[in-house]
């Protein structure tokens, strides 16, 4: 069964740098990364990173935010700096399998950042 687990939200001052983790469980995932999903919109990408290390970034994170992976212990980890209040969101981690025969896509539970002016 795989399990996604989040820690690492919560409030911060525009400015300030919070630390995202996730860790995974019951399987090996080709890419894991997170997304965001604010008050009245869409779900988005913040940043990904397959296996090989290859990141991805959305524009509005480039600069500040950095993924990072530790294949031997499953996680993802999302260090944010120079925080702004836009980028107050629910976090969510993000698995993706890629079997022979399948691609499955896993959730966490979301994690709150807020970041006040």
């Amino acid at each position: 069964q795989v399990q996604l687990v989040e820690s690492g939200g919560g409030l911060v001052q525009a400015g300030e740098s919070l630390r995202l983790s996730c860790a995974a469980s019951g399987s090996i995932f080709s890419i894991m990364g997170w997304y965001r999903q604010a008050p009245g919109k869409q779900r988005e990408l913040v940043a990904t990173v397959t296996n090989s290390g290859k990141t991805t970034y959305a524009d509005s994170v480039k600069g500040r935010f950095t993924i990072s992976r530790d294949n031997a212990k499953n996680t993802v980890s999302l260090q944010m700096n120079s925080l702004k209040p836009e980028d107050t969101a629910v976090y969510y981690c993000n698995a993706v399998y890629s079997g022979v025969y399948h691609v499955s896509d896993y959730w966490g539970q979301g994690t709150q950042v807020t970041v006040s002016e």
